[in-house]
């Protein structure tokens, strides 16, 4: 668990390390949600699915009449109306009537029509296949029988009562469509009268009367083929005028060169105006040549080119008069046009306006025609398409009796047991670990104090003087020691006190062991009960405590005759003797002042073990006393609040923090720490690899002794 800039990000391994440290949790929540899901799934009532499928069509569905499709598209509520409607009460209490489902669901409570229909709607279920018109009526029942029973009668109910509904809908459509026909018919006829009562009051004659063709259709025409004409002549008057008056202010040799942009078709001025170049640039070579003015070539080639000149300069102004006057032509026959078209325009609008009414007369009779005829057609074809067979409903499948029950789907529900008895598991794993505040890893020490780690103990930790000399954890308790030398900035700083924030956290057996580490290293060890509230150190080193601490410090007995000698080399040990009724008073005093200074002279290293600090303030006073104070800190037990409040009471009473352990570490969940206990047996020569040595050795120096031991005691070196 990594924290940057204040917030604190989680790597893969620590999820992992999560769930490993809460795997028995996970388990019993898995386990209970599993079974719960079997026992719930167990005791549920098997019911049996029976299934019928029928095929609807619309109205507006693809027809085939007379090899003509009618291709429409469906409205896309119909499926879901008829959803509704075969769940309804006009198809279901028939369907309840018929099976008599009020008797027989009386041992389910039902006593009306009302409840039978609530009840049957919640074990009915309608699907429909995609991409086909095809519905499935799914029915549940206890009993497969009933259950097909139900199916079977829902979709026959709801077949017998579409194919009424259709039948009875297009028998009153079409009685209304033939009165209709019957009325459009006599409007035809009164239409058709007056329109030709008006045609011979007005004496207008109409080719195509019962057309849609106008009856001025000439005069028309006649006004379409000005009004062409017209737009021509004015387009060709347009051009006209356009190229005269570009003509008119470019020079001849500009228009020369222009011909063909201006698209004037002149046969001669092409002809003579190469001519006209090639003698001009003779002229000009000869006079370039040294060739004078008056020479007889000169005047012959300039007289040629001055005839060219002339003939081009007459050609272009014969130009310049044809298409002035091909624009006059053009302007005059415009206007002769344009006369015509306002006089043929109105005579148009004169006759116009004699027949209109006989025009509007003939449009509404053929109109109300075209109706009348569109409504026989359909009546030809509704009257078809009833001759027809036409089925609106159709049962395609009918239901059996299933042969196992559908539900409880006892696959699926175990399935997603266990999916949900996992993810609840992890996440009541994670919601657990979130709402834990207390102490997990060393950086969340390191980051709350501000003091370094100086050992991370393992859950069940050996008391290593009831243990071998190479016994694993010993290790732990060496790098400890380590730590402590390192840490401490002087070596007169030799007096240490072992503090926690609660009770149980493992203090007095870490401040036992280290003790015992420090004595096999070669210090002089002196080890005080300084817990006048229960003590234990006096049954860790098999000690009365008749007689100690206490007594030196409310007596005037020397120290010497309270200091035990134990079993272990250099180690020495107080015990706190009888409990006092204040004990604060009695730690607060010269005489234990006198103490501290007595044995840091004495000793290498000396320990004070404390009550918890945040008990009692026992603790206080000997983190005041003493040199340096440890704090042990149980891994995984209490909040970090509370740690942090350890911190506060040693510093507030002028305590000086060495460092921190961090006890009872369950390493076979926490993988984190595995890495500072793993390689103890590793280092650790093993005890039975040294008891074969030490027999090997025994067997050799007695061979040695007997001068040539006999051949059985060779073989068991082997």
């Amino acid at each position: 668990m990594n924290s940057q800039d204040g917030e604190i990000k989680l790597h893969f391994l620590d999820y992992w390390r999560v769930i490993r440290v809460r795997l028995p949790l996970i388990i019993l929540v898995f386990m209970l949600v599993v079974i719960t899901a079997g026992v719930i799934t167990y005791y549920m009532p098997r019911e049996y699915q029976a299934r019928t499928t029928v095929q609807v069509r619309s109205e507006e569905q693809d027809m085939q009449v007379f090899g003509n499709m009618r291709a429409q598209m469906t409205d896309p509520r119909f499926l879901g109306t008829q959803f509704q409607i075969i769940q309804s009460t006009a198809v279901l209490y028939p369907v309840i009537e018929t099976l008599d489902l009020v008797n027989r669901w009386a041992e389910f409570g039902v006593r009306s029509r009302q409840q039978a229909y609530s009840l049957l709607r919640s074990r009915l279920e309608v699907t429909d296949i995609r991409n086909t018109d095809l519905l499935q009526i799914l029915a549940w029942s206890r009993d497969p029988v009933e259950a097909a029973e139900l199916a079977n009668t829902v979709s026959a109910e709801y077949e017998k009562q579409r194919n009424a509904v259709e039948r009875g809908r297009t028998k009153a459509a079409l009685t209304q469509l033939d009165d209709e026909i019957t009325k459009q018919r006599q409007n035809v006829e009164a239409l058709k009268e007056t329109a030709t009562k008006l045609r011979q009051e007005l004496g207008i004659i109409d080719l195509n009367p019962e057309g849609v063709a106008e009856s001025l259709a000439p005069e028309t025409s006649i006004v379409m083929d000005v009004v062409r004409r017209a737009s021509d002549a004015r387009i060709q008057t347009a051009v006209l005028q356009s190229r005269y008056e570009q003509i008119s202010g470019m020079t001849d040799e500009q228009i020369i060169r222009s011909l063909s942009a201006l698209e004037i078709s002149d046969t001669t001025i092409p002809q003579i105006f190469p001519i006209y170049q090639e003698t001009k640039s003779e002229e000009a070579r000869m006079l370039n040549s040294g060739l004078g003015p008056n020479h007889p070539d000169v005047k012959s080639l300039r007289a040629k080119r001055q005839e060219y000149e002339r003939q081009l300069g007459e050609q272009i102004t014969s130009l310049r008069k044809t298409l002035k006057t091909n624009l006059e032509i053009s302007q005059r026959s415009l206007k002769e046009i344009e006369d015509k078209l306002a006089e043929t325009r109105g005579v148009q609008e004169q006759e116009k306006t004699q027949s209109s009414r006989y025009v509007d007369a003939k449009n509404t009779y053929i109109q109300a025609k075209r109706i009348l005829e569109a409504a026989e057609t359909k009546l030809y074809t509704e009257r078809l398409d009833q001759a027809m067979p036409k089925v609106p409903v159709a049962i395609i499948d009918k239901a059996e009796p299933p042969e196992g029950p559908s539900r409880p789907k006892v696959v699926l529900n175990m399935l997603l047991s266990v999916v949900v008895g996992l993810v609840f598991g992890v996440g009541l794993a994670f919601f657990i670990e979130y709402l834990d505040t207390s102490v997990k890893t060393m950086e969340d020490v390191e980051s709350m104090l501000g003091v370094p780690v100086l050992a991370v103990i393992r859950k069940n930790v050996a008391r290593l003087l009831e243990e071998r000399n190479d016994h694993p954890d010993a290790e732990a308790y060496r790098i400890m020691r380590t730590n402590v030398e390192f840490n401490r900035k002087s070596p007169n700083a030799n007096t240490f006190t072992f503090v926690s924030g609660g009770v149980g956290e493992g203090k007095s057996t870490t401040l036992s062991n280290l003790a015992y580490t420090f004595a096999q290293g070669g210090y002089t060890t002196l080890v005080i009960d300084a817990d006048l509230r229960r003590p234990t150190q006096h049954k860790v080193f098999d000690f009365p405590n008749e007689e100690g601490l206490t007594d030196f410090l409310t007596t005037d007995i020397p120290v010497d005759q309270i200091i035990k000698q134990t079993k272990v080399p250099n180690l020495y040990f107080i015990p706190s003797g009888k409990l006092p009724l204040d004990a604060v008073s009695v730690l607060n005093s010269q005489r234990m002042v006198d103490l501290v200074s007595d044995v840091k002279s004495r000793f290498d290293v000396v320990f004070f073990d404390a009550p918890p600090i945040l008990g009692v303030s026992d603790a206080s006073v000997l983190a005041s006393a003493v040199d340096l104070t440890i704090i042990v800190v149980q891994h995984r037990r209490f909040p970090r609040a509370m740690l942090q409040r350890v911190k506060s009471s040693v510093e507030n009473v002028g305590g000086t923090i060495l460092g921190v352990v961090l006890n009872n570490v369950d390493v076979r969940h926490d993988q984190y720490y595995e890495y500072y206990t793993s390689y103890y047996n590793y280092y650790t020569p093993r005890q039975k690899d040294a008891d074969k040595k030490a027999r090997k050795e025994k067997r050799r120096s007695q061979r040695e002794s007997d001068g040539g031991a006999g051949d059985n005691e060779r073989k068991e070196d082997y």
